[in-house]
């Protein structure tokens, strides 16, 4: 709101006082009263105030709003957005407002705090236009994909938001597929894929799947099967680059030391993991393990310089998978090389 400062007209006023002060001296009268005037009261000597000194410190006050009281605004701010119906949802359920103010900040004290992310190569990330960036995969729960999707908001220079492809597993769960489609993310399939790539979106995928996030701990930090490529094909047609992420630090935070394939087949899961801390400890057991974490994104794989119709050579089509494959995996054996602890770096 604007202040409006209204201008007064100035009034002369005849002083009741005369310089200094003093009451001015009535005038003599021609004729003599019968009373005698009253006694002037002297008035009282003049004081100055000094300046305070400019070594003396000013007083303190609050100089803004604290940070309980922006959060407050911000959380009243949303909640009018959202009764109000201003906010807007694209064709895949994404919803930016929530993602931004509910998703994201529930996330972030496990990436800050917990799992202490430090991101590695963000300068390799597009600022804009639409990437594909491919990630390894583990940890029993995908906790890493999450962790990915924190890293490329608020690590890179300039903030994006990651579209997920996930399994269909994670669509069919009450409440999660509802979420996961609120957070940006869909089905992994090629036509949701090309589709976002081609309107610029920077979309992740985790080729492994449940075999990479299921293994044992015996087999940590060893890429499994990247499947058929299907990634490779999405990039082909659209004509973006692949960046290659590496991530280390997720296969400590639930060791898988067996499985229960009866009650996995029971549930309708891939499998159901047996850890040092799960189902000994119960729901205590659900909570992971503070490791420290590593994300390397790595340098882009243009494929906008083949021919038309490179996305249908299978061959073509194999070896790039295979070149992603060969440099994730390099990666994390150099970063691994480098760590002298699972839980300190």
């Amino acid at each position: 709101m604007s202040r409006r400062n209204d201008s007064m007209g100035e009034a002369d006023v005849i002083p009741l006082h005369g310089p200094g002060g003093r009451p001015r001296p009535r005038p003599t009268p021609r004729r003599r009263s019968l009373t005698p005037p009253p006694a002037q009261t002297p008035s009282a000597p003049e004081v100055e105030v000094p300046e305070p000194s400019a070594t003396l410190p000013a007083p303190s006050g609050p100089s803004g709003p604290t940070e309980l009281e922006r959060s407050v605004g911000e959380v009243a701010d949303f909640l009018r957005r959202r009764l109000a119906g201003r906010y807007s949802v694209d064709e895949f359920g994404f919803d930016p407002d929530l993602n931004e103010n509910v998703i994201l900040p529930v996330l972030r004290p496990l990436y800050e705090r917990w799992f202490r992310v430090e991101t590695i190569g963000v300068e390799n990330v597009p600022a804009e236009g639409g990437a594909l960036l491919v990630a390894n995969h583990s940890g029993t729960l995908p906790l890493d994909a999450l962790m990915t999707v924190v890293a490329t908001h608020d690590d890179l220079p300039t903030p994006r938001n990651l579209r997920m492809l996930a399994a269909d597993l994670v669509f069919g769960m009450p409440g999660a597929g509802a979420i996961a489609r609120k957070a940006g993310h869909t089905l992994a399939c090629n036509p949701d894929a090309e589709a976002l790539l081609a309107d610029g979106e920077l979309v992740g995928v985790w080729p492994e799947g449940f075999k990479g996030i299921g293994k044992a701990y015996a087999d940590r930090y060893k890429l499994q099967r990247f499947g058929r490529g299907g990634f490779v094909s999405a990039a082909l047609r659209t004509g973006v680059p692949i960046i290659p992420c590496s991530i280390v630090g997720a296969e400590e935070i639930y060791p898988k030391i067996g499985d229960l394939g009866p009650i996995a087949r029971l549930l309708g899961v891939p499998y159901f993991p047996i850890t040092p801390t799960w189902p000994l400890l119960g729901p205590l057991g659900l909570v992971p393990l503070p490791s420290k974490w590593y994300i390397e994104f790595g340098e882009p794989i243009r494929t906008d310089e083949f021919e038309a119709g490179a996305a249908d050579d299978p061959m073509l089509v194999f070896n790039l998978t295979d070149q992603v494959r060969e440099n994730i995996q390099q990666t994390l054996y150099r970063l691994l090389s480098g760590r002298r602890n699972a839980f300190l770096g």
